[in-house]
């Protein structure tokens, strides 16, 4: 790459797409990396603010930035994503399917600290649905040396910085407590909002089973919908601490493997997360959750349901770094996911 005057540069070739503003009208390259410059591009390239332009000159040491923008793309790209044309060093990654979004942080945070280069993205473990876009890589300079592009490499190591997850064809079952719903004192509140919750993401609901305060028969419920194929069993009611509220004595008589119960989210303090695991099948969860599902707009239960759709197992590490925003703001206009709430982990 060689600076020259832009009168003397008739006959070279750019090296760099050239952008021209008319406020109001277009931001765009009105020349593209490659062009030939002619005697009638002179004024309008000087009317830009181009009184000097960059020619290429090939040079073995070097890319230039929509070269090294393709290595920095395929340190990203994965199964599930599309990618755009470069474009002043630019590419970024859409998704084409609705999952979970993951993300190597380590390899992220190595990546962007060569400098020079970046990745900006989404959150981890964000819902994403097709035609999102997850991330937006640049390289800052012009040209880059080769010797930084293989460092990227070398960092990555083969390994995709992106996976989505797609999410799977789920059965779920409900099994809701209460004597005053078991008995018909009142009506069930909490299936409606838990079957449309999980049809957001293409589950099959197996169906819904009413149980008095009795932890035996909650155990058995819970049984039963395993026994009938459930992928995952979702539990309302009688999850505080009161003395009468035997739900997560009933989860755990169940057979399941407790994860936590207790989290550091509000709305969602007493969720309780557990796993069905036999030998030879996928784990299934069962989870145990707190009255706010029933009716504050976003819950922790939204931000498990989509690791569960995706047959993302949950650690008790990762539901505890859910603290870091993990209280919902409760906001008059619900922005969920494009907020800060869960994105802890």
């Amino acid at each position: 790459m060689r600076e020259v005057r832009t009168e003397d540069a008739v006959g070279q070739v750019l090296c760099h797409d050239l952008t021209q503003i008319i406020p109001g009208v277009m931001k765009d390259a009105r020349f593209r990396k490659g062009h030939v410059v002619t005697e009638e591009d002179i004024p309008v390239l000087l009317s830009i603010g181009k009184e000097h332009l960059y020619i290429w000159e090939k040079d073995d040491t070097m890319y230039h930035e929509d070269e090294a923008a393709e290595i920095l793309c395929s340190l990203c790209m994965n199964e599930h994503m599309s990618r755009s044309q470069a474009k002043e060093g630019k590419i970024e990654l859409r998704a084409e399917v609705d999952g979970l979004l993951k993300i190597d942080t380590e390899l992220l945070d190595g990546v962007n600290g060569l400098g020079d280069m970046m990745i900006a993205t989404l959150h981890p473990n964000m819902p994403v649905k097709k035609g999102d876009k997850i991330c937006g890589t640049r390289v800052i300079p012009l040209v880059i040396k080769k010797e930084r592009m293989e460092e990227a490499k070398r960092i990555c190591g083969g390994r995709p910085i992106f996976t989505i997850l797609p999410y799977q064809k789920k059965k779920a079952a409900i099994v809701t407590t209460g004597s005053e719903v078991y008995h018909g004192r009142i009506e069930d509140a909490f299936g409606p909002v838990l079957m449309e919750k999980v049809k957001e993401f293409g589950a099959e609901i197996l169906g819904q089973t009413i149980t008095d305060d009795n932890p035996e028969m909650t155990t058995e419920a819970i049984r039963h919908w395993l026994e009938q194929g459930a992928d995952m069993v979702l539990v309302s009611g009688g999850m505080s601490v009161d003395p009468d509220d035997k739900t997560p004595l009933a989860i755990r008589n169940s057979g399941v493997r407790v994860v936590s119960y207790g989290a550091p989210v509000l709305p969602g303090a007493m969720f309780l997360l557990s796993y069905y695991e036999k030998e030879g099948e996928k784990p299934r969860a069962v989870a145990g959750l707190p009255g706010c599902v029933m009716y504050a707009k976003r819950t922790i239960f939204d931000l498990v349901l989509p690791r569960l759709m995706a047959d993302d197992m949950v650690t008790v590490e990762e539901l505890y770094r859910l603290g870091r925003g993990g209280l919902c703001m409760n906001c008059e206009v619900c922005h969920y996911p494009n907020c800060g709430f869960g994105k802890g982990w």
